[in-house]
């Protein structure tokens, strides 16, 4: 079969397409047929090994995993005898990144319990979107953020792969939702349910008087201090994603913060789960959420699709097609 492997830390150069064996199912494993996978800052982390402490769980000196990709979609090709709940034909989803990535590649074995039933009524493609980037902003608004109906929730970097999540999320917890962004993307975060927008290439967030009960970190450079103040008597802040300054900032001033007043700010990390994507499936399949997908590519075209995720402009998933 084709698969990209990665042999050394660097540049999407690094990537290379080429044939490696296909995996054979052991007992309690699914061989899957890829048809989609995405790319998620984990997969960037992975193939560049920054921050250095990302090393220590992908491999000191080079990556441990040779194939990466951790977002999958496709369809169950053959079955070990233990399996139970899958079947040749069945339309599945998981996120591969707690089993041995792999989801670059056009066929790979993984262990039943990760699987996940595929969305009804959505394509491969959008069925990639949503592992990573969804169960992250699910497990980062409802529990790191302890989401309430009600609250008001700033969602900063909301236009990319986890901030359209965020957005749809948010809302589907009852909660009045703004959206940080620049001016291309304040028509997509409406289409995606934010109450209000915040254009940040027009407006400067850190003069802005609005405070509120749970703010997302997604994507940005503001120092702690500004989202400090943005935040109510009891509110949260939950870094996701952005400089490595200010997760810098979130990792070492953050609990210092949290123990000495009333605003909770720190860092969150997700964490593969089956039964969060699955309440994903349950969202999408009743209209709640919609994956967002900015670009697709092939797999021969990974390095682009790298390169153009790394630029850290896109709106909703890169999507790679296998």
């Amino acid at each position: 079969m084709k698969a990209v492997i990665s042999r050394t830390y660097g540049t999407p150069e690094v990537l290379e397409l080429i044939e490696v064996e296909k995996p054979v199912p052991k007992d309690n494993q699914v061989l899957v047929k890829v048809h989609a996978t995405s790319v998620n800052f984990g997969n960037l982390a992975l193939l560049v090994g920054k921050p250095y402490l990302v090393r220590f769980a992908f491999g000191l000196t080079k990556p441990k995993y040779r194939i990466p990709g951790g977002d999958m979609a496709g369809r169950v090709e053959a079955v070990g005898p233990d399996v139970k709940a899958f079947k040749s034909g069945d339309e599945v989803f998981a996120d591969l990144s707690g089993s041995g990535w792999g989801a670059f590649a056009e066929y790979v074995s993984v262990p039943e319990d990760v699987l996940v039933q595929k969305p009804s009524g959505i394509s491969f493609e959008e069925a990639a979107a949503v592992p990573m980037a969804g169960v992250t902003a699910l497990q980062a608004i409802r529990d790191k953020g302890e989401i309430q109906p009600g609250q008001k929730v700033l969602v900063y970097g909301a236009s990319g792969g986890v901030g359209t999540f965020a957005v749809q999320l948010a809302k589907s917890f009852g909660a009045e939702v703004t959206a940080v962004c620049s001016t291309r993307n304040v028509d997509l975060v409406r289409l995606m349910g934010a109450d209000h927008v915040i254009d940040y290439k027009r407006e400067d967030f850190r003069k802005q008087t609005q405070q509120y009960d749970l703010i997302i970190g997604v994507n940005g450079h503001q120092p702690l201090s500004v989202y400090k103040r943005a935040l109510k008597t009891g509110g949260r802040f939950v870094h996701v994603g952005g400089s490595g300054l200010q997760l810098f900032q979130t990792m070492t001033e953050g609990p210092w913060i949290s123990m000495a007043g009333k605003k909770k700010m720190g860092a969150f990390l997700h964490k593969p789960n089956p039964t969060d994507l699955r309440y994903m499936k349950e969202l999408i399949e009743n209209g709640k959420v919609k994956p967002v997908i900015d670009k697709t590519y092939k797999m021969n075209e990974i390095r682009e699709a790298f390169n153009y995720f790394a630029e850290g402009h896109s709106q909703g998933k890169v999507i790679v097609t296998v």
